[in-house]
């Protein structure tokens, strides 16, 4: 088994139970604008990526001219679900287990920096992750940038780093940097996308996550 000495976390879906959030901002925002609003499954599928290849996707009818209104929209929905939204069961303990045996935390994440540095503020959870990238400044999923500035930053190799994430996005992007990829099934993507990704481990709750990087880490 590797000895990880980085563990990169997804945020939306993997960190924070926020994806039915999201879901019902994108498809508010299509109600206020009057566009075709997307099911639930495709908006589903787009968390993770950027927002804007996000909304190339999930609202193709979105014009170049609607698409700051769509963002105001999308926030104001956003931010009305805000004080409900809180971490899986489970996820700060593991941080706080992974910290003490001297393992360094990071995000790689599809928010926005303003988007993620307001979260860890809100937690208390600046301190926690030794580095952060967030798509708005890199590239997006499943382009390996994020990961690839995360290794340098930190100076690791891809061997001693592990991706977690709810998504084949973060899977896919974990390949891409040849960092092992091990994806959680309590997110975005079903059991049946995520293993089209081919991740490490297919791992269905924060505890048997926690146990397997217990044995890794």
């Amino acid at each position: 088994m590797k000895p990880y000495r980085v563990v990169v976390f997804d945020w939306d879906g993997t960190v924070m139970d926020s994806t039915h959030s999201i879901v019902a901002s994108i498809q508010g925002a299509c109600a206020d604008l009057e566009l075709p609003v997307p099911p639930a499954s495709e908006a589903r599928w787009v968390i993770g990526l950027s927002l804007e290849s996000a909304l190339r996707r999930a609202v193709p009818q979105l014009t170049a001219a609607q698409y700051p209104m769509f963002l105001q929209r999308y926030r104001a929905h956003f931010l009305r679900q805000d004080p409900d939204l809180a971490l899986f069961e489970g996820i700060a303990a593991l941080l706080d287990e992974l910290q003490g045996r001297g393992i360094r935390l990071a995000v790689a994440t599809g928010k926005s920096r303003v988007g993620l540095d307001r979260v860890l503020a809100k937690l208390g959870l600046r301190e926690a992750f030794a580095a952060t990238r967030c798509a708005d400044e890199s590239q997006g999923k499943p382009h390996p940038a994020m990961l690839l500035e995360l290794m340098q930053e930190l100076d690791v190799e891809p061997a001693e780093m592990v991706m977690v994430g709810d998504t084949s996005h973060d899977i896919e992007m974990a390949h891409a940097a040849q960092v092992d990829g091990v994806a959680v099934e309590y997110g975005a993507h079903d059991r049946e996308t995520l293993l089209l990704s081919r991740p490490l481990a297919m791992l269905p709750s924060v505890a048997e996550l926690r146990a397997w990087l217990a044995q890794r880490a």
